[in-house]
C-alpha cells in the first residue's frame, strides 16, 4: 500500500458523528493487474456522545445515502440512489456527500490509476479510527492495520465511485 496524509480540512458535522476524514492509497504494483485506488472515510470517534454513538450514527447516515454497512459492494455508476461525488484533479481527491465534504491529497500514481480506471474503491468505516488525525501522516503499518482489519471491513460500507475530472 502507498499511504498519504489524511485530509487536512476535515469538517465537524453532526455532533454525534464527530470529526470525519478521508485517506487515499493504492495497492502494491502488480505486473498482471492495474493498481486499485482506494479512498476511506472514517470518524475519529470524538463526537459528543462518544465513539459508540458515532458508530451508530454513521450506520444511519450510510443507510440514508443508499449504502449498507456490511452489505454488498455497490457500483455508484449504475445507480442514481447514491448521492456521492468524487472529483480527482491536480493531486487532490474531492469527496462530496451528505455530512462530509473533504479534500484529500493523493499521490500521482493514485490520481493516474483513478483517472485511467474511472472508478475508486470507496470504503466508509463505521468503526472510528482515532489515531488517524487529520493533517498528520499515517504510516503504511497504521493504514494496513486499520484498512486490513476484517472487523472494520465487514462493518463498513463498500462502493465503487465514478471519478470526475474538470474535463469530464
Amino acid at each position: 500500500m502507498t499511504s498519504t496524509n489524511t485530509a487536512s480540512n476535515s469538517v465537524q458535522h453532526a455532533p454525534r458523528l464527530g470529526t470525519l476524514s478521508v485517506i487515499a492509497w493504492t495497492t502494491d504494483l502488480s505486473e498482471t493487474e492495474r493498481n486499485t485506488p482506494f479512498l476511506l472515510a472514517y470518524s475519529l470517534g470524538d463526537g459528543r456522545d462518544g465513539p459508540e454513538a458515532g458508530e451508530e450514527t454513521m450506520r444511519t447516515v450510510l443507510e440514508e445515502v443508499g449504502l449498507i454497512p456490511g452489505g454488498d459492494l455497490i457500483d455508484a455508476s449504475l445507480t442514481t440512489n447514491v448521492p456521492i461525488k468524487l472529483l480527482v484533479q491536480a493531486g487532490r481527491a474531492v469527496l462530496t456527500m451528505p455530512y462530509l465534504n473533504a479534500q484529500c491529497p493523493v499521490p500521482p500514481e493514485w490520481e493516474r490509476d483513478a483517472l485511467d480506471s474511472g472508478k475508486v474503491y470507496f470504503i466508509v468505516a463505521t468503526r472510528p479510527w482515532a489515531e488517524a488525525t487529520p493533517g498528520k501522516p499515517v504510516s503504511e503499518e497504521q493504514l494496513r492495520g486499520f484498512a486490513g482489519d476484517l472487523e472494520m471491513l465487514s462493518s463498513a460500507a463498500h462502493c465503487l465511485l465514478p471519478v470526475s475530472g474538470l474535463r469530464s
